[in-house]
């Protein structure tokens, strides 16, 4: 019993103590462990993929992949001076690589380390497309949210724990019965809402940092319908996977292009 409230206290001096703030939203978020620590991890990791995968250079697709991802780069800085939060992107180091791949995919790394494959280039079709996905993955860095994972999987943990304590005294079955309960049940009602929570607040910040940077964001929407045709709709339920569906996305992102629009307004960036 003394061991289970130790567990219970020690999870919410968690909850207090470790908050940071979304340099982007003024969100508070957890962070039980600092960015220093996840950015040397991360400029690690991505320096052994760099040296483990063919890396394209010299071609019109690689250059287009570092012009874009300079311009939302710099989208990024104004946004983050606007809202007095610059000081936020401290250690950043900045890197845009083409690697070839056939898989459809791109990355952000905390610290601004980011990989497009080959094989989105296509669904991206130009700039805008590109843009599109580097505001996306740019945003995820800048909302810290590689930081708030790591957290939420140490809070799943420390739950873990407390639960294990808790039904110490219970038979083995019924150990076994609850912690699997406490497995699902935080996968599916918190961990999984969690990262779609946040593909939803990275498409959101995308699109303003696509537009301050001078791309339309109603191409965004084009985009994501050709990544929907792409998948043919073969995606788990929405309830079960770590992002929205396409359906949901584009519907999202059809609301939010006015006030995108409006905060590239601010910096001088108007659309037709």
């Amino acid at each position: 019993m003394k061991k289970g409230i130790l567990f219970s206290s020690l999870l919410a001096l968690f909850l207090v103590i470790s908050c940071a703030t979304n340099p982007v939203t003024g969100k508070k978020t957890w962070a039980l462990v600092s960015n220093s620590e996840i950015f040397a991890s991360s400029f690690s990791q991505y320096g052994e993929f760099l040296k483990t995968n063919k890396v394209i250079t010299g071609t019109a697709d690689a250059k287009r992949v570092e012009t874009v991802g300079m311009k939302i780069k710099a989208a990024a800085e104004k946004l983050l001076k606007a809202k007095g939060t610059a000081g936020q992107l401290e250690g950043y180091a900045w890197e845009y690589k083409l690697v070839d791949s056939k898989e459809v995919n791109a990355w952000c790394m905390p610290g601004g380390k980011i990989v497009f494959y080959s094989g989105i280039l296509p669904i991206c079709k130009d700039e805008a497309g590109m843009a599109t996905v580097m505001g996306h993955e740019v945003a995820h860095a800048l909302a810290n949210h590689g930081q708030q994972r790591m957290s939420a999987g140490l809070l799943q943990q420390l739950g873990a724990g407390v639960t294990q304590v808790a039904v110490g005294g219970k038979s083995a079955e019924t150990q076994a019965l609850v912690m699997q309960a406490y497995g699902v049940g935080t996968q599916v009602g918190g961990m999984l809402p969690f990262s779609r929570s946040h593909e939803s607040e990275a498409d959101e910040i995308g699109l303003t940092l696509m537009a301050i940077a001078g791309y339309n964001p109603e191409t965004s929407v084009a985009f994501w319908e050709r990544m929907s045709a792409k998948s043919g709709g073969a995606a788990p339920a929405e309830i079960l996977s770590t992002h929205p569906s396409d359906a949901t996305r584009i519907a999202n992102l059809k609301k939010l292009i006015p006030k995108a629009k409006a905060e590239a307004a601010k910096f001088g960036v108007t659309f037709k």
